[in-house]
């Protein structure tokens, strides 16, 4: 078989890629554009993509494909309509994020919630020095032990940074979803989480339902001026919205790992306030420690050795 990775360049170079033990030709690329992508796998058995779409055009072109490995767990970017009809097994991941993603939204909270980036770049800018004490005091720093966290999603990464939440004395809250009522005992009211929540964190899939679920109606609510910390999906919050909310000071601080699209364009809102001391912006790696990702990898092998035994695994289609 032959076996094309689009996008080699969305795994960690620290990573180990082991390759399946059947007889295969392998073939991988940095990175692919979206019109190289029929060229690339005209003679393709298996197909591996990260992000690189593949859309019904280029599966039309590419006769031989008969596999698509997702080294992640979102598929958005893959015609599954096409798949279906030509048999192709589409295979994700899944799992592999549930220490990496709860750790570093907690590395967002707490260096947000004890003005951390303020105060590394205070003592850079000299103001240590002149504060003619041991300590000064130019930016809020409060304690997470009896606050109340809001998480807007209930699955295990949800379910991952509720624990490490109860671990710091934090009151949890599984905010019941936006505009449904009677879920359960689970869950605390849409509304009483956004007026009540200390720290919201995102942990939600994006689709047409959560698409922009906080934007200004929402901020407005926010009465204890929250964090609101997004290491989910972009598109869940409206952008230019999340700008105003800071400049009005609805909330308290921004800590987010992923934007509507990435890598941001230029006139992406948030790019505007990067230099804030309560903003935190990183490039999409709460997913990629270096143990989610070689576990996220052999997933991929163990996929890509299933199929070929002709027992295809965590096929979405």
């Amino acid at each position: 078989m032959r076996i094309v990775f689009l996008d080699r360049g969305t795994i960690g170079p620290s990573v180990e890629l082991n390759r399946p033990s059947f007889d295969h030709e392998w073939i991988e690329y940095d990175q692919t554009a979206p019109d190289q992508v029929a060229e690339r796998l005209a003679d393709a058995d298996i197909a591996i993509s990260n992000k690189v779409p593949i859309r019904r055009d280029s599966i039309e072109a590419c006769p031989k494909l008969k596999m698509i490995a997702i080294p992640a767990t979102g598929y958005d970017a893959f015609d599954l309509d096409a798949c279906r009809e030509r048999g192709i097994v589409v295979s994700n991941v899944r799992g592999y994020a549930v220490n990496t993603v709860p750790e570093h939204t907690f590395a967002l909270i707490l260096a947000l919630r004890r003005s951390i980036v303020g105060y590394r770049q205070d003592v850079i800018d000299g103001e240590w020095q002149k504060a003619g004490q041991f300590c000064f005091f130019n930016h809020p720093i409060k304690d997470l032990s009896g606050s109340k966290i809001g998480i807007v999603g209930e699955g295990v990464l949800g379910q991952g940074v509720a624990t490490l939440a109860r671990a710091f004395g934090m009151e949890v809250m599984f905010a019941a979803h936006k505009g449904v009522e009677g879920l359960g005992p689970l869950y605390t009211p849409w509304e009483q989480v956004l007026e009540t929540a200390d720290v919201i964190t995102l942990h939600s899939p994006l689709m047409p339902a959560t698409k922009d679920m906080i934007a200004e109606p929402e901020f407005r609510k926010m009465k204890q001026k929250p964090l609101l910390v997004n290491c989910s999906r972009g598109g869940l919050v409206h952008e230019g919205d999340l700008v105003k909310a800071l400049d009005e000071g609805w909330i308290s601080g921004a800590g987010f790992d992923v934007v509507t699209s990435e890598p941001p364009a230029a006139d992406n809102p948030l790019l505007k306030v990067l230099d804030r001391p309560n903003v935190i912006v990183t490039p999409h790696v709460a997913w990629a420690s270096e143990e989610a990702m070689q576990t996220l990898w052999n997933q991929v092998r163990d996929h890509l050795e299933n199929f070929a035994r002709g027992e295809p695994s965590n096929d979405v289609t």
